[in-house]
């Protein structure tokens, strides 16, 4: 669903905070998205620090499972108006809402779009030359 979109992503990307997007990418007008997955009802329902990403994007959406109930995330506290939703299991995803643009100041979006593509760098060579494995916090 990414790459028909053109949306490159990078999965478990740190970011500047100490947290850990489960997906981190970049389309091509160089928007950067944060997509938070949620398999079970209990780690979203319980999940308290998903809006200490929204400072690292300018478009955040929550991945979830076909089989969760999506009716709590349409809830005030879940940001219904910022935070889109796509639906996903191992084969393919659609974007059922989505995600509102707010726009990063543009030397944020300088940072952390550097910081992405160096971790992405960092990976490939890790990839092809296993004796520069790259350290996997970013």
């Amino acid at each position: 669903m990414f790459a028909r979109n053109d949306i490159w992503c990078l999965p478990e990307m740190p970011l500047r905070n100490g947290r850990r997007a489960d997906l981190m990418g970049i389309d091509a007008k160089g928007q950067l998205i944060i997509v938070e997955i949620k398999v079970a009802r209990g780690d979203l329902l319980g999940d308290a620090k998903w809006t200490d990403y929204l400072d690292y994007c300018d478009r955040f959406y929550w991945g979830l499972a076909p089989h969760l109930d999506r009716a709590c995330i349409a809830e005030p506290g879940f940001l219904p108006e910022r935070c889109g939703v796509i639906v996903a299991d191992g084969y393919d995803a659609e974007i059922l809402r989505p995600a509102a643009t707010v726009p990063l100041a543009a030397a944020r979006r300088k940072v952390e779009t550097e910081r992405l593509a160096r971790a992405a760098l960092r990976r490939q060579l890790g990839l092809v030359d296993p004796q520069f494995a790259p350290r996997w916090n970013g």
